[in-house]
């Protein structure tokens, strides 16, 4: 038996069990060809003497940490800490650990390009971008050399696998849904900056910017048009409070809505307080829809009708992507799209 305190070595359980150091090295790793009774024999070692095997060891000589990293701008916006929660529980499923980190709130100290030239290969074997809104990134920042996938609507211009739901066909199928309602006139709250038409209609930008123009587009085939003094501006962070004050400036405006998009369901939270506090009643009076299908989103009164996040599909694929790409697939990397459904509630009828 080994010592009080003595710290047992893999030597040590190769001497107790009578085999070669290789050979108890193969065994506890599960690698290598050998006997039933050999490995059986290295096993018993190993408990008895109660070696740990050294991870970090074992993963420098593989080169590998079996760890990935999943970088988002925030974890105070509910969608954000929804999608690290799917990440870690996806890949645990798959035998990995994941590692949260954040880069930088809003306009930060540190952007995701930053980040992408600081990531460091030795503590996570590849790395999950969820791309912020406000920051556009270029081809040469995502020529990296290292397994990347990119999450989120902005362009990857081909230099990795991007997973992320379609937001323009999204948002045709929000606005086509309050039509079949009944509504006649949309308003829309959470915009970035001033609804521009021109520029939505040529966007290549973040999620904001492809949902105004999936409802653009949805309300110019039904003979419509988004007026823009009913789109609410709420800046690049999308809060509770953002969406209460967007929501009130439209309300202010004096142009009659029955109809009311939030382009995420936070804006959204604000928005129904800003019609409430109004006396404007939902759906009555204004039906609304949101996106991304936030957890709180089942528990505002009334219950929000939203288009899903598709989490549940976007965590486990972008992670099979890039262990692929650990792994050493070179494949041309690709966009991989999800079509959202609507989950309808009470706040459309």
């Amino acid at each position: 038996m080994p010592r009080p305190n003595r710290v047992v070595t893999l030597q040590s359980v190769a001497e107790h069990a009578g085999v070669s150091l290789k050979t108890a090295s193969n065994a506890v790793n599960g690698t290598g060809r050998m006997g039933d009774d050999t490995r059986t024999k290295v096993l018993a070692a190993v408990e008895e003497l109660g070696y740990k095997v050294n991870v970090a060891a074992r993963n420098l000589t593989r080169g590998r940490t079996d760890a990935i990293a999943l970088a988002v701008p925030t974890l105070k916006a509910p969608y954000l800490a929804e999608l690290a929660e799917n990440v870690v529980e996806a890949a645990r499923a798959r035998g990995l650990t994941a590692y949260v980190t954040t880069f930088g709130e809003g306009f930060g100290p540190m952007t995701s390009r930053a980040y992408l030239e600081q990531f460091n290969v030795h503590f996570a074997d590849g790395l999950l971008l969820s791309m912020a809104e406000h920051e556009q990134l270029t081809p040469a920042d995502l020529d990296v050399d290292y397994p990347l996938v990119c999450l989120g609507s902005r362009d990857t211009f081909g230099f990795a696998d991007h997973v992320t739901t379609d937001d323009i066909a999204d948002a045709r199928t929000a606005t086509e849904y309050l039509l079949s309602r009944g509504c006649t006139s949309i308003a829309v709250v959470g915009a970035h900056h001033a609804y521009d038409p021109v520029a939505i209609s040529t966007a290549t930008e973040g999620n904001a910017e492809q949902r105004l123009r999936g409802i653009s587009e949805a309300l110019a085939s039904a003979g419509r048009r988004l007026d823009g003094r009913l789109v609410g501006v709420s800046g690049y962070v999308w809060s509770i409070s953002a969406g209460f004050r967007a929501a009130t400036a439209v309300i202010d405006s004096g142009i009659p809505f029955d109809g009311l998009i939030c382009l995420s369901d936070t804006i959204a939270i604000g928005a129904v307080f800003a019609l409430r506090e109004r006396g404007i009643r939902i759906p009555e009076d204004v039906q609304v829809m949101g996106f991304d299908n936030i957890a709180e989103s089942a528990y505002l009164v009334p219950p929000l009708t939203t288009m899903s996040s598709q989490l549940e599909w976007i965590a486990p694929t972008a992670i099979d992507l890039l262990r692929a790409r650990i792994d050493g697939n070179r494949a041309d990397p690709a966009l991989h799209l999800a079509l959202s459904d609507i989950v309808v509630r009470s706040t459309t009828r």
